[in-house]
């Protein structure tokens, strides 16, 4: 039996969606196997998040195309935003959130040096 769990990531662009497949049987059990992802200077891991197998195991730095078409990096805490620690705090971040989405820095590998802006959310 092969379950498939699939990650639908909405840009500026359109949808990507990324594809992690389990292959399961009665006697064994295998996965794909998490891409090691490349550090820079400053020690940040960088790459795809399509080879993450959970929210953890992805880099700091994805990969990302800004809206001018220039190819960077967004940081993970950037792209994922404010996190809540309770039900009540989901939903005001929820109802605080602009319909029209909010913009990030695209980095270039070093991490540090911003290269253009990511739009994330909306239209």
């Amino acid at each position: 039996m092969i379950d498939a769990v699939v990650f639908v990531s909405v840009g500026v662009s359109g949808a990507v969606a990324y594809q992690n497949v389990y292959a399961k049987s009665a006697t064994t059990q295998s996965s794909v196997s998490p891409k090691t992802y490349s550090l820079n200077e400053n020690g940040q891991t960088y790459g795809s998040d399509a080879y993450a197998t959970s929210p953890e195991t992805g880099p700091e730095l994805i990969s990302a195309i800004c809206e001018d078409g220039i190819e960077g990096y967004v940081m993970k805490k950037d792209l994922d935003g404010e996190q809540p620690k309770t039900p009540g705090e989901a939903n005001a971040i929820q109802n605080s959130r602009s319909p029209g989405g909010r913009d990030i820095p695209l980095y270039d590998v070093d991490g540090e040096t911003i290269i253009g802006v990511f739009h994330v959310g909306g239209k």
